[in-house]
């Protein structure tokens, strides 16, 4: 089979297109037939070396495509993320994968594979931020910050599917779907927040930016109040926190990584987020496409932010 591969870290030009041999399948697992997967700026990050992948490494977290081998599953089509895909097992930028076969979730019906490609890693994070550590419940104040990217828009759509309503914030793409846009070009996070809760404050922040926007996004929340950082885009990963202030307010602050799920996990959060896109809770636009041949160039636009777009390479 082919798969894209690097031998050593850097941009997206050590990748290649490499023949390689198809996955020996262990006790347990099954082998998916990749027909599209996406690439995050996480999968950029493991080629550049964040991660200490093991050498040579696919990269490659999220998938949609048919079982071919594997009793119970051959023929069903399958959507999700692969614990580890890129970093210590080989990921889904390649023809085919081997999977436990508890890591599989059915794709929704009224998804392409396209589509169902481009769910995983955002929404994974939105999930098990708000609903599996955040326990947002009907009622509360959401806010998030870079509302306008791919976690953000899981997010509010979560969020509103499950009774609450959005503040978003962001200084690059106007978020259309939340209850409250908070430009940061021209307003004051901490001011806009208060302005917009009546003086109450967030009851819960999603930060998926983190950086400047940790310590108004603390100042931002209720007494009581829980933060989740899922990110750092700034250059330095040092922030203040004003301790006193902290437990004071009896602030809670969580942080997610949603590589350290499991197989198993993840498939469960799948299931979650199926049950909103079969209901028509969720949604997903339709991603720019890229032929499996072009991964390079596909890369190398996530990695250059040329576009906003999701990218997702096609296989056959």
């Amino acid at each position: 089979m082919k798969a894209l591969r690097f031998h050593q870290f850097g941009n997206p030009v050590v990748l290649n297109i490499e023949d390689v041999a198809l996955p020996a399948l262990q006790e347990g697992e099954v082998l998916v037939e990749i027909k599209a997967s996406s690439i995050n700026p996480s999968d950029v990050w493991t080629v550049a070396g964040r991660f200490h992948s093991q050498l040579p490494m696919t990269p490659g977290r999220d998938y949609a495509g048919v079982v071919v081998e594997g009793a119970a599953w051959k023929g069903k089509q399958v959507w999700g993320t692969g614990a580890g895909f890129g970093v210590v097992r080989p990921g889904a930028h390649a023809e085919f994968v081997a999977v436990p076969s508890s890591w599989l979730s059915e794709k929704p019906e009224g998804l392409s594979l396209e589509q169902a490609a481009a769910v995983g890693v955002p929404y994974l994070a939105a999930w098990q931020s708000l609903m599996e550590v955040g326990g947002l419940q009907k009622g509360e104040r959401l806010l998030i910050t870079g509302a306008g990217g791919a976690v953000g828009s899981a997010a509010t759509q979560i969020a509103h599917w499950k009774g609450a309503s959005v503040l978003a914030a962001d200084a690059a793409q106007r978020s259309q779907d939340a209850d409250v846009f908070i430009d940061l070009k021209e307003q004051d996070l901490v001011s806009a927040v208060q302005q917009a809760t009546l003086g109450k404050g967030a009851d819960i922040v999603l930060d998926t930016v983190g950086g400047n926007l940790f310590g108004s996004c603390l100042r931002s929340l209720r007494v009581g109040g829980r933060q989740i950082a899922i990110a750092n885009n700034g250059p330095d990963a040092e922030v203040h926190l004003n301790l006193a202030s902290f437990y004071h307010n009896q602030l809670h602050l969580i942080g997610v990584d949603t590589q350290k799920l499991t197989g198993s996990q993840i498939a469960t959060l799948m299931n979650h987020l199926r049950e909103g896109f079969q209901a028509g809770y969720l949604r997903v636009s339709q991603p720019e496409t890229d032929r499996f041949e072009q991964a390079v160039e596909a890369y190398t636009k996530v990695a250059e932010k040329r576009t906003r777009r999701k990218q997702v390479l096609v296989f056959g």
